[in-house]
């Protein structure tokens, strides 16, 4: 289960590199998005990859620590998330701007020659 989380962080993440390299805008944005996606991924591999463990200790399991999750790394990516969609509707306000200035989503302004 590992290697195909493993894999799955990494086709994201190269994924959001090269929407990034891209010149348009909005393929930056979506670029940067899938970055922060890859991150939290990774964040919350951190944990450990498991299931039917508690993230909160439960008075019927008892205090033994194998039986729960580490509620740290999903608390981490929750937040990470709320601060993402915020970065992400932040983007796209100044890339509709821009582009009502400019009259081009490019992303030095100009289009290209061909």
């Amino acid at each position: 289960m590992e290697l195909v989380y493993a894999v799955a962080v990494g086709v994201v993440a190269g994924s959001g590199i090269w929407l990034v390299l891209r010149p348009r805008t909005f393929q930056v944005i979506m670029g940067l998005t899938l970055l922060s996606y890859a991150v939290n991924l990774f964040i919350f591999s951190a944990g450990r990859l498991t299931t039917g463990r508690a993230p909160v200790i439960d008075a019927v399991r008892g205090l033994d620590p194998t039986l729960y999750d580490d509620p740290l790394p999903q608390s981490l990516v929750l937040t990470a998330i709320v601060i993402g969609f915020a970065t992400t509707a932040l983007f796209l306000v100044v890339l509709l701007a821009a582009r009502g200035f400019t009259g081009t989503d490019h992303v030095d302004g100009r289009e290209s020659e061909s």
